[in-house]
């Protein structure tokens, strides 16, 4: 099953950001990773515990971002992590969470983070996306030598569409992250199910 990811951005968002989630998580991704880099900790605990309470809601995973200590402190189950990030973790840390996901931009350092303990891997960006303006994608050559390196889930990120995602899923990831859709379609439903529809 090729698994689909949203990954929120509040500044892409076109309408309300909590009513946003909510339609979202009524449409039933296979999570929801809440992002928010530009919050303070404080800020990023406030929106967390709203966004929690919708995943809950409505059965979704949430996965917290960065803040170790803020998902200890709300129960979290799963929380993503810059590799930096991973590498300050300690084992009691670790401890708390039955997901640590890890952003990776090599196979050296997806497997590094696996041997730090974490679950899965976010390898990016593939192709071109407005998030990084300028910048090619790393290709999908770039992401099987990713998906051979460990033997964890790999989740590609980087201008995924339901039209090149028959090859992310053939060059061996499990799933897809998506931010730009899910914050700026005009029907997360349909948007979600376009890729089924290819896959």
């Amino acid at each position: 099953m090729f698994n689909i990811y949203c990954i929120t951005s509040r500044i892409l968002c076109k309408e309300d950001f909590l009513h946003r989630i909510e339609k979202i998580a009524l449409s039933h991704p296979a999570g929801i990773i809440l992002r928010e880099k530009d919050l303070s900790e404080v800020q990023y605990r406030q929106l967390a515990k709203q966004v929690i309470q919708i995943c809950t809601k409505h059965q979704i995973p949430c996965v917290l971002h960065s803040f170790v200590d803020t998902a200890i402190e709300l129960n979290a189950e799963a929380i993503h992590l810059p590799l930096p990030k991973m590498r300050e973790m300690t084992d009691v840390q670790k401890r708390h969470f039955k997901i640590i996901g890890v952003s990776c931009h090599s196979a050296e350092e997806a497997k590094e983070a696996e041997r730090l303990g974490c679950t899965y891997i976010i390898a990016g960006h593939i192709f071109a996306t407005d998030c990084k303006k300028g910048l090619p994608g790393r290709g999908v050559r770039f992401l099987e030598c990713i998906c051979k390196s460990v033997s964890i889930p790999v989740y590609a990120i980087g201008g995924i569409e339901c039209n090149n995602a028959r090859s992310v899923c053939k060059a061996g990831a499990k799933g897809a992250c998506i931010m730009s859709g899910f914050m700026t379609c005009d029907d997360v439903k349909s948007f979600l199910m376009s890729f089924e529809l290819e896959n």
